[in-house]
């Protein structure tokens, strides 16, 4: 019988705490829409989404100004692999936007780029 009850008490007290956590949830996002913090976060990951420098790509991949294409795509290449092997999916997404941006600096310049 002192089972039961304590099972009633734990399901009902469960079952208030789940409806307070999302009560509190709601008010959260009425107060953060009202004082602004949402817009704020909007701006902040336009911010963070910008595109990489050519001196951001250059230290990236270990180059620079004066390397040539084939440097930079060995560059690419050995880092981008050794990205691969151990799994590190960031390092290897910011190497292949900095080969992206190098690579649009090169054709900028006229320089052209092979065939990668």
């Amino acid at each position: 019988m002192a089972a039961r009850i304590l099972a009633n008490l734990i399901v009902m007290g469960s079952g208030v705490m789940a409806r307070a956590v999302v009560q509190a949830y709601r008010q959260a996002l009425a107060n953060a829409a009202k004082s602004g913090v949402a817009q704020e976060t909007v701006q902040n990951i336009r911010r963070a989404s910008k595109v990489m420098t050519d001196a951001e790509a250059r230290q990236i991949l270990g180059v620079t100004e004066q390397s040539s294409w084939e440097e930079i795509l060995k560059k690419y290449d050995n880092l981008f692999g050794q990205n691969a092997k151990n799994g590190s999916f960031y390092l290897q997404s910011k190497v292949h936007r900095a080969k992206e941006c190098l690579e649009a600096v090169h054709q900028k310049k006229g320089q052209g780029t092979p065939d990668a």
